[in-house]
């Protein structure tokens, strides 16, 4: 057997292994649960999940001055794409861009009156699908270690940087 035959071999069984098959599952899952989640507040409040993001960011501490840089560092985006999700937020009436008071360079995001109580219905769907698809599978006994054990992989996963 040459060393390119070996080589095949050997990846072959990597991406048949238990640790790449269970990562895999655990993306389809997340995947999943995602999309019930945007389906429901789609339905339910006319707004996609990650807009909820941004509300419940902007919701969770009242007065609490959000920068746009902030919340695309938050939700992962791109600047220009937590740009474009703000403008089509702001054209629903759920948000606000207000200059900042200290940095006149600086844009804050702020909800509106609407956003809030949108935020108020969506918080309570988003809850209702978590409950139902996330937590209920999982036995009560095992709940607080799986939990603990993404925490700590979402750790290591800050802790580095590639």
């Amino acid at each position: 057997m040459d060393a390119t035959t070996r080589q095949v071999n050997e990846a072959a069984r990597a991406a048949a292994g238990a640790p790449v098959q269970d990562f895999g599952l655990l993306i389809k899952a997340a995947t999943r649960l995602e999309q019930r989640i945007d389906a429901a507040l789609r339905r339910e409040c006319g707004i996609s999940h990650t807009m909820l993001e941004v509300l419940i960011r902007l919701c969770r501490q009242p007065g609490e001055e959000v920068s746009q840089r902030h919340l695309a560092d938050d939700l992962t985006l791109t600047s220009s794409g937590t740009t474009r999700l703000i403008d089509r937020m702001e054209e629903a009436g759920l948000v606000r861009r207000v200059p900042s008071p200290v940095d006149r360079r600086s844009i804050l995001v702020e909800p509106t009156d609407q956003g809030r109580a949108v935020f108020l219905r969506a918080a309570s769907v988003h809850t209702r699908v978590v409950e139902r698809y996330f937590v209920q599978p999982v036995p009560p006994g095992d709940y607080a270690r799986f939990t603990g054990a993404l925490r700590e992989i979402n750790g290591a996963l800050r802790g580095t940087g590639g």
